[in-house]
């Protein structure tokens, strides 16, 4: 997520939790900072968690 726009960037799939302060950068090529680290809650009898990371690209 855009942390300025609230928009949804793109989707990813991370190996292990991204810290708050983490760079990464996108399938664009664009350098982003984490801002945000939401966990929300699995579906019923799934073991898969969804995350949303808030982002702030870097200028």
């Amino acid at each position: 997520m855009n942390s300025t726009t609230g928009q949804p960037i793109q989707k990813m799939t991370f190996g292990r939790m991204p810290k708050p302060w983490a760079s990464f950068n996108l399938e664009t090529g664009e350098l982003v900072t984490a801002d945000r680290v939401d966990i929300g809650k699995p579906a019923p009898g799934k073991v898969v968690v969804p995350v949303s990371v808030w982002v702030t690209p870097k200028k």
